[in-house]
């Protein structure tokens, strides 16, 4: 994962504009929100999904990037006063407490239509089908009925009590579909078997939510300074989660059975798929 962060760091850097002019405080907080920070995990999916099917790594690590541009803009309109008021993100000021609110929005404006611009480049793939279906799946799980539409549900779990099918549903959406979406970039890009596609599919579903049952768990328990942002805010806005329905120790061990039962999804792969199995015990044992 350190290795792959590294290498998709670089390009994100290459990506990423820069300038002078009155854009010029745009382009810095674009890269203020995007580089030296977070472990990459969705971008490192993206490879290692196309590892499978001995995809260059110069298209993958690309598609990867524009995975994280997409994970990077949610986070800067998520920490917005209109959303979840966040003040520290990645052990640092968010964005729009760096810059300003109206700066921040467009930062996360541009990072998301970027995304696109990446995946549409001939540079991520020659052949135009594969670039026009990396763009239309990832349209798909960014959008209403994705991840945004993901956090209005999270919004309205502020003022409706949820219970445990409705919070599984908003995870699979705020969460879930970008995990998703970056494994099935790999089976894209690959020109994967429907065999393949369908186990990278379970595959990231459970692992999509047990990432979500430990953050909701270093919520609880995290240290503000280890984690980089924040805690306690679900219980402060009285919001359900897996944890205020299941208790840390059932949620914990809801977990750690989700990521069993996601490393089994990769049989089909035998060892080669190690990489991603290692991943789901990650996921769940981290601490940030």
């Amino acid at each position: 994962m350190s290795e792959t962060a590294q290498s998709v760091e670089a390009v994100l850097d290459d990506l990423l504009p820069s300038g002078d002019g009155p854009e010029a405080r745009l382009f810095a907080a674009m890269r203020y929100a995007t580089l030296g920070g977070g472990k990459r995990l969705r971008p490192f999916l993206v490879v290692a999904s196309a590892d499978l099917f001995d995809v260059p790594r110069s298209n993958s690590l690309r598609a990867g990037a524009a995975v994280e541009l997409i994970h990077c803009y949610s986070l800067v309109h998520d920490d917005l006063p209109a959303m979840d008021d966040d003040e520290l993100r990645r052990g640092r000021p968010t964005c729009h407490i760096a810059y300003d609110e109206a700066t921040a929005i467009l930062a996360g404006d541009s990072l998301l239509t970027l995304a696109f611009e990446v995946l549409a480049d001939e540079a991520t793939h020659a052949n135009p089908d594969i670039r026009c279906a990396l763009v239309a799946e990832l349209a798909s799980a960014a959008g209403g009925q994705g991840m945004a539409g993901g956090q209005m549900f999270d919004l309205a779990a502020e003022e409706t009590t949820f219970g445990l099918e409705e919070i599984r549903r908003l995870q699979a959406l705020k969460t879930g579909r970008l995990f998703n979406y970056s494994c099935l970039a790999g089976v894209i890009l690959g020109e994967g078997s429907p065999a393949a596609r369908k186990a990278l599919m379970d595959y990231a579903h459970d692992l999509g939510l047990a990432f979500q049952i430990a953050d909701d768990l270093l919520d609880l328990e995290g240290d503000e300074l280890e984690v980089g942002k924040k805690v306690g805010k679900d219980a402060e806005a009285g919001k359900a989660t897996f944890v205020s329905i299941l208790g840390a120790h059932d949620a914990r061990e809801e977990a750690n059975r989700l990521a069993g039962k996601a490393a089994s999804h990769l049989d089909l792969f035998s060892a080669k798929a190690d990489l991603l199995r290692h991943v789901a015990r990650f996921v769940v044992e981290r601490r940030t």
